[in-house]
């Protein structure tokens, strides 16, 4: 199965190359091989390569890459200590974040800091939750380090390696101003819970993508040391030890939505990125069918998202889980993409399932608030790449999402389109 998983990588990097029109005369020299968990280094090492030669597609996108890089320069770091007020437990180097249509009741006073008791007003955001909680700081962390080593990695630029250590080592490491590696109070509501374990989804959509960047850094980023690298990997390991240990941790596991898919995908990458490559492999294994058969229908459909009001958003959010899981399966063997349920349940059916709207050849025909075509095309990408014909005809038809179409500099599945609930 390994076998064919490189090949399938192989020739699908030989067709990008060929329609490129520019083929590298040998494989040398070539950047270091970075040991990634989602994105695949081959890949990564190809595009570099393309990249100094002078493909032009590819500039394209690394002009794109670099102004998302370069916004981040002049901007934090953060910290999980910067907060307003600590979460239930009282340590500010907890990560808090807040349920967002839970309301207080009361002014806060000082011996009532929160305003208790809160009140549900559902569809209604309490804006605490963006300026009283961590959420929005850290999802800077998480996208600021992605774009800032990629960018190092593309074009050698000390500064974006730098600015991502920086980053990096304020959030995850120095000790006055490091969050410690649990969720134990995300997602709370105040006065009710003092977290919960769907907030583990917090870090689930891109803590992944730190995993890929730290992998980037440990190739020889300028300032990022091997004390850097042994503290993030105590970190990591210790995050690891909580997702799989803690009360939270298990009931994700247990979820039979895109919420037990999208902690599938952070166990098997913490497991593959600290060295745990049996559970990375077991993982992905169980996902067929642990997640692809009772979410995916056998015509593609995902009927646990079609219910929701956001149904295209959370149909192409929980593929991004799927095709990330399968792209970790790729480090270790596994063909996530090969699957099939009893009934005929797969990934590339649920992609297909996208087609018609993703192309704009058809409307989407079930409810959705806000409709954003550009949503789908990362997944596209994904199947597209794992061999999927009807995907690989889709592809000239999709949408940029806004800042362009990196998915030729990193060829892994992100939440392109954003949502406030």
């Amino acid at each position: 199965m390994r076998a064919r998983t490189r090949l399938g990588v192989l020739l699908a990097l030989l067709v990008a190359l060929l329609t490129s029109g520019t083929v590298p005369a040998s494989p040398t020299p070539m950047a270091p091989r970075a040991r990634t968990t989602v994105l695949d280094g081959v890949r990564l090492q190809w595009a570099k390569a393309r990249l100094d030669r002078g493909d032009p597609h590819l500039r394209r996108a690394l002009a794109a890459l670099r102004v998302r890089a370069d916004d981040w320069l002049d901007q934090g770091p953060w910290t999980v200590v910067d907060k307003p007020r600590p979460g239930p437990g009282g340590d500010v180097h907890d990560y808090l974040s807040q349920a967002p249509y839970w309301w207080p009741t009361r002014p806060p006073t000082a011996e009532n800091p929160w305003g208790c008791p809160y009140e549900q007003r559902d569809g209604e955001r309490n804006p605490e939750v963006d300026t009283g909680t961590d959420r929005q700081d850290v999802e800077k962390v998480f996208d600021s380090v992605y774009d800032l080593s990629l960018a190092w990695y593309y074009t050698g630029e000390r500064r974006y390696a730098q600015k991502a250590g920086q980053v990096l080592r304020t959030w995850f490491l120095d000790p006055a101003t490091r969050m410690n590696p649990n969720l134990d109070h995300a997602q709370f509501i105040p006065c009710r819970y003092d977290g919960r374990a769907i907030g583990i989804i917090d870090f689930s959509q891109s803590f992944t993508a730190v995993l890929d960047a730290l992998a980037l850094l440990d190739t020889g980023a300028p300032g990022w040391t091997g004390t850097d690298r042994a503290g993030m990997k105590k970190w990591n390991t210790d995050f690891l030890g909580w997702l799989r240990n803690s009360d939270f941790g298990r009931q994700e596991a247990a979820a039979t939505n895109n919420h037990g898919t999208f902690y599938d995908m952070q166990l098997a990458a913490l497991a593959l990125a600290t060295g745990d490559r049996a559970l990375a492999r077991r993982t992905v294994l169980e996902a067929g069918r642990r997640r692809v058969v009772p979410q995916i229908e056998a015509d593609g459909s995902q009927p646990q998202e079609l219910a929701r009001t956001r149904s295209w958003h959370y149909s192409t959010f929980a593929l991004v889980a799927h095709t990330r899981l399968a792209a970790i399966g790729r480090h270790v063997g596994v063909d996530l993409w090969a699957y099939r349920g009893p009934d005929g349940q797969s990934l590339f059916a649920a992609v297909r399932y996208l087609l018609p709207a993703a192309t704009g050849a058809a409307d989407w025909p079930h409810p959705e608030l806000g409709f954003l075509r550009y949503a789908a095309t990362d997944v596209v990408h994904a199947a597209a790449d794992a061999g999927d014909r009807r995907a690989r005809r889709a592809v000239p038809s999709l949408q940029a999402p806004p800042g362009g179409d990196l998915w030729a500099l990193r060829p892994a599945a992100e939440q392109l389109d954003a949502i406030t609930g």
